[in-house]
């Protein structure tokens, strides 16, 4: 049996709503009737964001005090559409998102999920840490949380997805009660191993755990396709 394909998009670091509609670009190719049947539509977006709370689908009622507040650390603050509670993305927090089509894979979201899970556990082992996973969702060292998952499905096609804590500063997170869950904390790998582990140390073991556990080949963007991509994110989010 043939392996199904995934294209690469590392996007750099850029604003959250540059990342949404980045997202919104390529979750369209799956219901795109114009292009070939064959067409590639199966990506992964790697992305670094600029400082940012983000709220998901099950949030309680932010006061407009509440969002001034978490704006006057010098974060934005998004609600969105995906699964989970607030949690932070900011620099040094390696975003990956999934934009692909469960029907090929396996049309199971809470089968999406574990695989997930089970990608960022394969990961932590590469760099000696201890995963695991526990009644909340998101990948823990012992008591704190060092994935959080977030996702959103239309019609199969997942978007929105992850955030590893690489070398975040983890201050950030003392602002929120991330994910909603009280007496639990966060950590990163580099806590963990005491030393600097950047989002460029990380990327090549992400493509290799991704490739591992959703069993497919992954191949870069073409850089023409990136750059043209990007572009148009950029320029939407200026928009707003």
């Amino acid at each position: 049996m043939k392996k199904k394909l995934v294209k690469i998009l590392w996007a750099g670091r850029m604003c959250y709503q540059s990342g949404l509609h980045l997202q919104h670009q390529l979750s369209k190719h799956h219901h795109d009737p114009d292009l070939p049947s064959d067409y590639p539509r199966n990506s992964l977006i790697l992305i670094e964001h600029n400082p940012v709370y983000t709220v998901g689908i099950r949030h309680k009622d932010y006061t407009e005090e509440d969002i001034t507040n978490l704006k006057s650390t010098g974060a934005e603050f998004h609600k969105t559409n995906r699964g989970g509670l607030i949690t932070f993305h900011g620099p040094g927090q390696l975003v990956v998102y999934p934009i692909i089509n469960l029907r090929d894979f396996q049309p199971s979201v809470r089968w999406y999920v574990c695989q997930i899970e089970k990608m960022i556990i394969r990961l932590c082992a590469e760099f000696g840490i201890k995963g695991e996973t526990s009644p909340d969702t998101g990948v823990w060292v012992r008591d704190k949380k060092i994935c959080a998952i977030g996702i959103h499905g239309s019609r199969y096609v997942t978007t929105h997805g992850l955030g590893l804590n690489c070398n975040t500063d983890l201050k950030w997170f003392e602002h929120i009660v991330p994910c909603g869950i009280e007496g639990k904390g966060v950590t990163s790998l580099s806590r963990e191993l005491d030393t600097d582990v950047g989002i460029d140390d990380v990327i090549p073991v992400m493509k290799n755990a991704f490739r591992e556990e959703f069993q497919c080949e992954i191949v870069d963007f073409d850089r023409g396709d990136a750059s043209g991509y990007l572009r148009k994110a950029v320029q939407a989010a200026e928009k707003i």
